[in-house]
């Protein structure tokens, strides 16, 4: 494991416990990996369009498409994460396939009056490959787990991106530029033998087509022995943290060969073990907080201030269980898929399987405010544990404001909440609407008796169709929603 600043005793695999907080992954092996499918820009033109009197409640409108539009989907293909870069003008998808596309804000969308979010490929590039562990005998999916981009600080663009076991810093650069000229080698690149150098030549600059080029800088492995679920870049833009099931990991950018367990949640005895580590993040001013959430429902803040080791928390956020809804899968639906702090500092959000709620940083004892998500489907539980559904992951996510979160459902189902007007909005991401100018009807789902028109009922619901992965951008309101291989990307109404 090289050289660490806390050593670790070897871990063998853990074995299967009766039931676990969370099962554990099954791996599948890409027989290939197939090249990205073609890249739909279904434009919108909203030049003429009169700006609508506003009710209070969110509109949006969609702006583009991207991916294959076949219903023939390789597992390669499905997206696996979103993120925005911090002034929006960059956005980037992982896939299981283990691929990073860069999509880059249209400068003309931008400049248009009124302005539309419009995005175009920028790069591609493989991440990260199959591997195997030949000590433990298991494959490592090439699937990417999570995307998180440094502050910019000059022209180049660096992003970090894992897998279950590595996480690597990737650079991406533009060059338009080229020097020939040189007196030491030929024009097509070969060595020129000195001998034959008469006379000096300076070089010169030659203008070529932009070129984007992607390279990997930084590998960080070996750190890990089960799988890597969440990563966050730390304020300072120097250090980094890496989770897995029971451990966080501290890194620093510039140090590849040894990191910082400042996390350790492992008993002694694996048969006492009773929760697990599901997503980590480090707070975005204070570079001494993090927070982590477990499968039992509880988020731990933590202050590397107070110790090297963290396992003692500073703060516990957990909200009583209601007895009223005690059941066998409480536990489960409590588990915690995804927790996000606010753009501020003061609050975070988190998400379980039926609800997203709003956590005030400086209140422990329960959560400001609950938004259920799909209460609908606490009847299906049953039904929805024997087909896996029950263990889905859904992440949430910030608008800039810290006004309105967003987070996924099923049926390709996303819901967006407005804090301050208390207003929700359940709205679909489908082919039917890839049209310029197409507003999102809102959706309503029918849970029994009569169902009206433009409901649907909750019977109907396709759960192969998932919204799983949104993110917001972090100044204007437009939204980027993966749906399997497609990527969704709209705005408000204007």
């Amino acid at each position: 494991m090289g050289r660490w600043g806390r050593q670790s005793p070897v871990l063998e695999p853990p074995e299967p416990q009766p039931p676990p907080p969370i099962p554990p992954r099954t791996f599948m092996r890409q027989s290939s990996i197939t090249k990205i499918g073609n890249m739909f820009n279904t434009a919108i033109n909203m030049n003429g369009a009169k700006k609508p009197q506003s009710n209070g409640e969110a509109s949006w409108c969609f702006s583009q498409i991207k991916g294959a539009l076949d219903d023939d989907v390789t597992d390669a293909d499905i997206i696996s994460c979103v993120e925005f870069n911090h002034d929006g003008e960059l956005l980037a998808t992982g896939d299981k396939g283990g691929r990073v596309v860069i999509f880059q804000r249209d400068p003309a969308s931008k400049a248009a009056n009124p302005r539309r979010g419009e995005y175009n490929v920028y790069s591609t590039f493989q991440s990260h490959e199959p591997e195997f562990d030949y000590l433990k005998s298991l494959e490592i999916e090439e699937k990417i787990n999570k995307i998180r981009w440094l502050q910019q600080k000059n022209p180049v663009h660096f992003l970090l991106s894992t897998n279950d076991k590595t996480v690597k810093l990737w650079k991406v650069s533009e060059r338009d530029k080229s020097f020939e000229g040189y007196n030491t080698k030929e024009e097509n690149g070969l060595i020129r033998d000195p001998q034959n150098v008469t006379a000096l030549r300076v070089p010169s600059v030659k203008q070529v087509p932009l070129m984007v080029e992607a390279s990997p800088r930084r590998t960080f492995a070996n750190a890990h022995t089960y799988h890597i679920n969440s990563i966050s870049v730390n304020s300072d833009q120097e250090t980094f943290l890496s989770a897995d099931d029971l451990r966080i990991n501290l890194w620093h950018l510039e140090v590849v060969d040894q990191s910082y367990n400042i996390v350790d949640i492992k008993p002694t005895n694996m048969e006492e073990l009773t929760e697990v580590i599901t997503a980590a993040e480090f707070h975005p001013t204070e570079c001494n907080v993090f927070v982590y959430s477990s499968s039992k429902g509880t988020i731990r803040l933590c202050d590397m201030r107070s110790a090297a080791l963290c396992d003692r928390h500073s703060k516990q956020f957990e909200e009583p269980e209601n007895p009223t809804n005690r059941s066998f899968f409480s536990e489960i639906i409590s588990s915690i898929s995804d927790v996000k702090l606010s753009n501020s500092g003061r609050y975070m959000i988190s998400r379980d399987y039926l609800s997203i709620k709003v956590w005030d940083l400086h209140m422990e004892a329960k959560p400001i405010e609950t938004y259920p998500v799909h209460e609908y489907l606490r009847a299906k539980l049953c039904s929805l544990y024997e087909n896996d559904c029950i263990f889905d992951k859904f992440e949430c996510c910030w608008n800039g404001k810290d006004s309105s979160i967003m987070t996924g459902s099923y049926n390709n189902f996303f819901r967006v909440f407005d804090r301050n007007s208390k207003k929700d909005v359940t709205l679909e991401a489908s082919r039917d609407i890839i049209k310029p100018k197409t507003v999102l009807k809102p959706r309503k789902v029918c849970t029994g008796g009569k169902r009206k028109k433009d409901e649907i009922s909750v019977d109907c619901l396709d759960f192969n169709k998932k919204i799983l992965h949104t993110a917001w951008h972090p100044e204007e309101n437009i939204i980027a929603v993966a749906a399997t291989n497609n990527l969704f990307i709209f705005q408000d109404k204007f």
